[in-house]
């Protein structure tokens, strides 16, 4: 294909080329989406035999009646399935509701109305709270942060996680920066694996404000689409290593393991911040839905069950990778139009387009039936200022639709692509 250093000839008789590739598109009818990481009704079908469970059975391993109120750690064997998983010790994990969102929510309120160990007043007392946020990113998390007005602050991602140098000069230097977003494994959207440097860096680095806190969202912890299962470094063990053992929350999920509406969220730290959890949580609850918890362990079984069925996952979700990957190069590679990344696990794959394009690109697919996550939506305040960010959520569509939609959406990268091109 024609690069971005042809003649202004050759770029008019691409950008006219993509121009009747575009209206052959429109002409279509699709109504396709590839906004959200959701996954497909085939992924839910494989926890089918929850819904079966626990039969008759009511009573946990040590006696505990399901049925009933309490335990608001949640249940032990569901805990030692996990604490594995998430590399956090039982006694410093719980399991709750369905959601890990709602945990990271309740952490910030919490924190905001409470004091939170190591901390000497409310957040909500502090004349400035503001977040590290490595961007690209989650936008659940930015909204959160929205939400309580929490001033974000972005910080540039490299192939290791978060750029260390740029946060290491920041929490240093500002006791109002509170906290980082992280999520380490295989990152929403770009796919990337913290480094053991990254986490080492992480747990020692000075700090202005004795709270801070690492926002540690392990959500894609077991979610692997190849052989090369990555494991990232144990955040908490690092950091109790250097001193600092109250820093990490932990969060995790079954939501796209099971069911994604029904599954189990779980929370590990200090010793500390977990009785500062437990404390305030219980104001609000009686304990969890400890039948779902019960059902779970008996569907998962152990660590290895859980592995064993997220093998099934990916059998199911490396050939739509596969598919985006194979079209993206086959319509975009070598035109300098486009990059994209293959990740090796998680839900997403991350496109960036030319300087400026995003939103464009954006628009022009949703006009063709073709329904994205928003441009800017990977930035804080839904703001990527090179416009150039586009998350693509392979997971939900048939492969058919799925080949349709990246078919499409190339199109209009080198609609949108061309044009600029030319207007330069």
């Amino acid at each position: 294909m024609t690069t971005p250093g042809s003649t202004t000839g050759d770029l008019l008789s691409q950008r006219d080329r993509a121009l009747r590739d575009y209206e052959a598109l429109t002409g279509l009818g699709l109504s396709l989406d590839l906004t959200r990481g959701k996954p497909s009704p085939a992924q839910l079908d494989l926890s089918q035999d929850l819904l079966d469970l626990p039969g008759a059975r009511h009573t946990a391993a040590d006696g505990t009646d399901c049925r009933n109120y309490g335990g608001l750690q949640g249940l032990p064997e569901l805990r030692e399935i996990f604490a594995e998983l998430l590399r956090v010790p039982v006694g410093q994990l719980l399991a709750a509701g369905n959601s890990s969102l709602e945990l990271m929510h309740d952490c910030l309120v919490h924190a905001l109305l409470g004091v939170l160990p190591g901390a000497a007043a409310r957040w909500a007392d502090e004349e400035r709270i503001a977040f590290l946020c490595p961007v690209p990113g989650y936008d659940r998390h930015f909204a959160l942060c929205e939400r309580f007005g929490i001033e974000m602050i972005p910080v540039p991602m490299t192939d290791e996680g978060p750029d260390m140098d740029v946060v290491e000069r920041l929490v240093a230097g500002d006791a109002a920066i509170k906290g980082i977003w992280c999520v380490p494994t295989y990152s929403n959207p770009d796919g990337t694996c913290y480094s053991d440097r990254v986490v080492e860096r992480l747990a020692a680095m000075a700090t202005a404000a004795p709270d801070f806190r690492i926002f540690w969202d392990n959500a894609y912890a077991v979610h692997h689409l190849t052989d090369e299962a990555v494991e990232t470094p144990d955040v908490l063990a690092a950091c109790a290593t250097h001193g600092h053992p109250d820093r990490p929350f932990v969060f995790g999920s079954t939501s796209k393991i099971t069911f994604a509406g029904a599954g189990v969220a779980f929370f590990g730290s200090s010793r500390a911040n977990v009785d500062w959890l437990l404390a305030n949580s219980g104001k609000r609850s009686i304990g969890p839905d400890k039948i779902n918890q019960l059902r779970h362990v008996l569907f998962l079984r152990d660590a290895e069950g859980v592995r064993a069925h997220m093998r099934r996952h990916r059998a199911l979700l490396q050939p739509k990778f596969e598919a985006v990957h194979r079209i993206l190069g086959k319509e975009l590679g070598g035109t300098g139009l486009a990059r994209w990344t293959e990740p090796k696990g998680g839900y997403f794959v991350c496109l960036d387009v030319l300087d400026g394009g995003a939103a464009e690109v954006v628009r022009l697919a949703k006009q063709a039936g073709i329904a994205l996550t928003p441009a800017g939506a990977t930035h804080p305040y839904g703001d990527d200022p090179r416009d150039a960010t586009i998350r693509i959520a392979p997971s939900y569509p048939s492969t058919e639709e799925l080949e349709q939609a990246v078919a499409g959406l190339a199109i209009c990268v080198r609609l949108v692509g061309y044009e600029r091109l030319l207007a330069r």
